[in-house]
């Protein structure tokens, strides 16, 4: 096993891990430590490695399918669904068309077409599916703005769109706006253009725990602060899961532990790279506040790698801010420490960038530079780990060398 500091995915989750905001609000979950000291079956038909929303939405979907939830076993290595679901920056929010060229370098256009109508897609599907299984898990379904902060960003989004509809791409959901028109529809003064089209924002832990409870209910077996260390085959089609509590045998075993992916399969190591990510809550001031809160979410961005990403709760009014994990304002020492799966603490100089930015991209938030009250203002930070993939795609389906063995994880700090 690799150090948690050396950027290696071949490590098990950090064993204490920050809070998230999402974390804080969600402790009474009443599985949160499920079987936390309890031996494993020595059998199951399936195992799921990881109890996030690919892990959660895993077993759900092998439940509604008909398999019997007995048949079911969840292990996750920490509290439930402890990874980067519960420590995102809240968004549910495709990329419209600004990944495309890059998509296209890499995998050809046509394929580029696919994966922006797949994010498209992801949207709808959680639309649908928090609908038809009334899910309480805060989910806003609105529009997102894309707001470029410079002209040289301006021209590179300009050139992305261009090149997405050329190659037939759906934009008809998509909103310009420029200059002035941009900054009164995003309340950014220093906007030079705006994109604004379909997205949404929800309260992830919420929705992990949703579909954790649901199986749990049907008969699924969780099994918290309980990680597999290791998987051997056993026999021509059957595997044995190691763990701290026993060794399961099973029929099938399906990896949903994104940036940990090489601890159990280390030929992924070299294209399956952690990131530490970090995001931060906010009370907002009157500005924000009641009548004045923000309707849409936010990517605003200097370039590519300089952004920030915002949202504003329905619930609590909470403004959630994540930063560019390779923001070029950054030091350098800074910089090389988001190789690395420890999320047991924030980074300070991110959250003073974060804040600084905040307050020059919405200057009313403190106008003037008037103090806020006791209570208003950064309110939490946490870090979470992402799984960034040398294709920038997720690794989605059966593992032809392992027979019995799937996989979903590699989400790019874009998994829904």
């Amino acid at each position: 096993m690799a150090s948690s500091d050396n950027g290696s995915s071949r490590n098990l989750p950090n064993t204490t891990p920050c809070l998230s905001y999402w974390q804080r609000t969600t402790r009474s979950f009443p599985h949160l430590f499920a079987n936390q000291d309890n031996t494993v079956p020595s059998k199951a038909k399936y195992v799921v490695i990881g109890s996030g929303i690919s892990g959660g939405l895993t077993a759900f979907e092998l439940l509604e399918a008909g398999v019997p939830g007995e048949e079911v076993v969840i292990l996750e290595a920490r509290e439930a669904a402890s990874g980067a679901s519960s420590r995102n920056a809240g968004h549910v929010r495709p990329d419209a068309f600004r990944g495309f060229n890059a998509y296209s370098k890499v995998h050809g256009p046509e394929q580029a077409l696919k994966i922006i109508a797949n994010e498209r897609l992801v949207l709808e599907k959680v639309n649908d599916f928090v609908k038809r299984h009334q899910v309480t898990c805060d989910f806003n379904l609105t529009t997102t703005f894309d707001v470029c902060m410079t002209p040289e960003f301006a021209k590179y989004e300009a050139e992305s769109l261009e090149a997405y509809k050329q190659a037939g791409g759906d934009v008809s959901h998509i909103k310009f706006y420029d200059g002035l028109e941009a900054q009164a529809k995003t309340r950014i003064p220093g906007a030079t253009a705006a994109y604004e089209w379909p997205a949404g924002s929800s309260h992830p832990a919420k929705l992990a725990h949703f579909l954790l409870q649901s199986v749990i209910d049907r008969g699924a077996k969780l099994f918290t602060f309980c990680p597999a260390t290791e998987v051997k085959q056993t026999g021509s089609s059957l595997w044995d899961v190691h763990t701290p509590r026993g060794i399961i045998t099973a029929e099938r075993i399906i990896h949903c532990t994104n940036a940990h992916a090489a601890l159990l399969l280390p030929q992924l190591e070299t294209y399956n790279r952690p990131n530490r990510a970090q995001a931060h809550s906010l009370v907002p001031t009157p500005a924000f506040a009641a009548e004045n809160a923000l309707q849409n979410t936010f990517s605003l961005r200097y370039s590519l790698l300089h952004f920030y990403s915002l949202i504003q709760r329905k619930g609590d009014g909470t403004l959630i801010l994540g930063v560019s994990r390779s923001n070029p304002t950054l030091s350098p020492e800074t910089l090389d420490s988001r190789f690395s799966t420890d999320d047991s603490h924030f980074n300070e100089e991110i959250a003073q960038d974060a804040l600084r930015s905040f307050n020059n991209l919405f200057p009313d938030y403190a106008p003037d530079g008037s103090k806020t009250l006791h209570g208003e203002g950064l309110d939490h930070a946490w870090t979470g780990i992402i799984a960034m993939t040398t294709d920038s795609v997720p690794f989605v389906g059966a593992i032809d060398s392992l027979p019995g063995q799937y996989i979903c994880a590699g989400f790019n700090g874009h998994g829904k």
